[in-house]
């Protein structure tokens, strides 16, 4: 056992050397797998060392930073509605979908689908515990969720008294995200969670501001011109349908909220940060 340790302790060493020779590449040079793994879990470690306060905050502020994609969509599904089927207003809307991203990502506030593999990483790195990871992805959760319905009460109301949309586009919004059964939506899920994992990957490999906003707009955008469900701008459209509506439950709204975050959490991490991870490990070792 002794020696099986030993090993083990010795071929993290040689990972966490290899890490370390990632040196920063020039700017005309695209950065290196290592050198984005070691920026990703060097970001991932420092959201460890933050207070839950902080954590909480800055979630809750990633979940009201959403809404604003939400407010878009709902506004250009109700002024375009006599131009346009509902089918094409679904493919529309992927125009304006990126717009909360695009704040949530560069202003560096912490959202749970876009965090899943970074989060990941250092405890696949071994310098933080899987309970340790458990316990921030839940203040993650509960923050992202809790911004995500404020800002949902805050939209119901304003969007039908400023003319920008009704209470019937946020039913039939909600209910288009909802009306799925749950396998669909776990795996529908999953490839979101997948995407969002490689939005995180590839900010990191960026090295400019414009580039970013250009991955973030490209990512989500096809998230949303096929359908894929975010668990968390859906909550606020699920959110919506249950309050205003009456096909949505409050089980029905719990269960799809629920699978949509455990496919968000099973794409990140696993096609994501241990694939990515496996395939640095791998090479080392």
């Amino acid at each position: 056992m002794e020696q099986l340790m030993s090993e083990e302790e010795k071929k993290q060493q040689n990972i966490d050397q290899e890490l370390e020779k990632s040196e920063t590449s020039e700017e005309s040079q695209a950065k290196s797998h290592g050198e984005i793994l070691k920026e990703q879990i060097c970001e991932g470690k420092k959201i460890y060392t933050l207070s839950t306060s902080s954590v909480l905050i800055s979630s809750l502020t990633a979940g009201l930073e959403l809404g604003f994609s939400y407010m878009m969509l709902c506004s250009v599904f109700f002024h375009f509605s006599d131009s346009f089927s509902e089918d094409t207003l679904f493919k529309l809307i992927a125009l304006v979908y990126p717009l909360g991203f695009i704040l949530v990502v560069l202003g560096q506030s912490i959202l749970f689908t876009e965090q899943t593999s970074l989060l990941t990483l250092p405890v696949l790195n071994r310098k933080h515990s899987l309970m340790s990871l458990l316990r921030i992805w839940g203040l993650v959760i509960l923050g992202n969720l809790i911004g995500g319905w404020l800002i949902g009460l805050v939209l119901f109301w304003i969007g039908p008294e400023l003319g920008i949309f009704e209470a019937e586009t946020v039913v039939t919004i909600g209910e288009h995200v909802a009306h799925f059964s749950l396998p669909v939506i776990l795996v529908s899920a999953i490839l979101a969670g997948w995407m969002m994992g490689l939005l995180s990957w590839l900010v990191t490999s960026s090295k400019d501001t414009v580039s970013r906003i250009i991955i973030i707009f490209l990512i989500t955008a096809t998230m949303a011109f096929v359908g894929l469900h975010h668990s968390i701008i859906g909550n606020i459209e699920v959110f919506g349908a249950y309050l205003l509506g009456t096909d949505i439950s409050l089980g029905r709204y719990l269960w799809v909220q629920s699978t949509a975050l455990i496919g968000n959490a099973i794409g990140g991490a696993f096609f994501v940060a241990l694939l990515k991870y496996r395939a640095f490990v791998n090479n080392v070792n």
